[in-house]
């Protein structure tokens, strides 16, 4: 049984006493050291306080994998396993018997040096103007300010342009055409930078993210980054139900490489590109939407539903090229607080994730996308309302299970339609730099 309510916690190793003292609520805790995520852990109130040995035998644990996952003589960063999680063989014997290996953990915590004056940041909003002003704040509070910050207003009443006017420096676009993807594009046509990065308007970014973001960018072939993506609160069941039972948006904190070996080993049920991230914290480097194209306007928010992302990084993979989930790039996000929300966003989810799969079958022909759309997702639903009934998960586990199956029916539908064939929604190039057919103002 999930608590409907926990406590976040970060808690800092790096210093000469960390303290994870006793709470009356189960606490969501982030380890750090300095500047980098080390993991996390969750603990029920009996389980607290945690004593110095405690802390210090796990400080010893996180150290180890951190660099076992980072330090290029151990291999890494590490390398994604067939569902998505990292390879990592935690060599112990060696970590101690060398004693200098552990101030790479120091090192690695280290701010970055890299510029980030060809950075363009996109944020995507539609009337929320009181999140996008939350989301706005963080950016400008950048240790590094990047070099180009674009706000694509996706309301048809211009609803973010007075939020955008109040913050100096930031860039307003607006475009009307409804869609994420839509107004995606437009953002990047409007971009300058020869990097570019996303977040959403319901997110609020680490004061170190563009410099983290530029970073991971460096690595010798990588084209695309995702990193953390963590819970500003868990305050409702809508919340913790997103974060615990569904997995929220991601939780490992370790380097991750997604390339041509993990996209052939799922490829034959269904690449599993979705593990790869979230676009509430990705980037790119230009040069890849020259290569391969644009986000497909049939996908996303306000059209599909969702996975306009995760269909682009499949065409990354199946290209040859690499994707690197770096979580010292690290976000916030407000999940949905209530639940017939967080049902709306399950429904769109699934909706978007089906129509994703047919997309990738008819443009690769890779039909494992078909096998999981009507073997792998029919077995899920059975086998999750199995477990439901079996193990007392409730009424909210059954209604969540519905409202994917709706989404699933819901997405068969969107991808047999006959505007779905008209290919003017499919990914188109770049065009100019600084270019968009959007209005736009500085």
């Amino acid at each position: 049984m999930i608590a409907s309510s926990w406590d976040i916690r970060h808690v800092e190793l790096s210093g000469e006493r960390p303290e994870v003292a006793a709470n009356p609520r189960p606490l969501f805790v982030v380890f750090w050291w300095r500047a980098l995520p080390l993991g996390i852990r969750t603990y029920l109130p009996e389980q607290l306080p945690l004593d110095s040995g405690e802390l210090a035998a796990l400080t010893a644990e996180l150290a180890a994998t951190q660099l076992a996952a980072r330090a290029p003589q151990f291999g890494g960063p590490a390398r994604a396993t067939i569902d998505g999680r990292p390879l990592i063989a935690v060599p112990l014997g060696a970590i101690a018997e060398d004693r200098g290996l552990l101030n790479q953990l120091d090192r690695l915590a280290d701010d970055s040096a890299i510029s980030v004056t060809e950075l363009s940041v996109i944020v995507c909003t539609r009337d929320r103007p009181d999140a996008l002003e939350r989301c706005l704040a963080s950016l400008v509070a950048q240790e590094n300010p990047p070099g180009q910050i674009i706000v694509v207003d996706n309301s048809k009443g211009r609803t973010a342009e007075a939020v955008t006017a109040q913050v100096a420096g930031v860039e307003y676009v607006h475009e009307p055409r409804p869609g994420l993807s839509v107004a995606r594009n437009a953002g990047i046509r409007a971009s300058r930078g020869a990097l570019i990065a996303f977040t959403d308007d319901d997110v609020e970014v680490a004061s170190s993210w563009t410099a983290e973001i530029a970073r991971a960018l460096s690595s010798a072939g990588v084209e695309a980054v995702t990193g953390l993506v963590l819970p500003a609160r868990l305050a409702t069941p809508a919340q913790c139900f997103f974060q615990f039972r569904m997995g929220g948006l991601g939780s490992e904190c370790v380097p991750i490489i997604f390339d041509g070996r993990f996209f052939a080993e799922t490829c034959p049920m269904g690449a599993q590109v979705w593990r790869i991230g979230a676009g509430a914290n990705m980037a790119f480097r230009r040069s890849l939407f020259d290569r391969i194209g644009l986000f497909d306007e049939r996908l996303g928010a306000g059209a599909s539903g969702c996975s306009e992302d995760s269909e682009l990084w499949y065409r990354l993979l199946a290209g040859g090229g690499a994707c690197l989930y770096e979580p010292r790039a690290c976000v916030t996000h407000h999940h949905r607080e209530e639940w017939d929300a967080l049902r709306r966003q399950v429904r769109a989810y699934m909706k978007g994730h089906v129509s994703a799969l047919f997309v990738q079958a008819a443009r690769f022909r890779h039909y494992g996308n078909i096998r999981r759309a009507f073997r792998q997702l029919p077995g899920y639903f059975v086998r999750t309302a199995f477990r439901a009934v079996r193990d007392g998960g409730g009424i909210p586990r059954l209604q969540i299970l519905w409202d994917e199956f709706v989404g699933w029916l819901c997405g068969l539908h969107y991808a047999i339609r006959p505007r779905w064939h008209d290919r003017s929604g499919s990914p188109s190039r770049i065009g100019p730099v600084g270019a968009s057919t959007s209005e736009s103002r500085p």
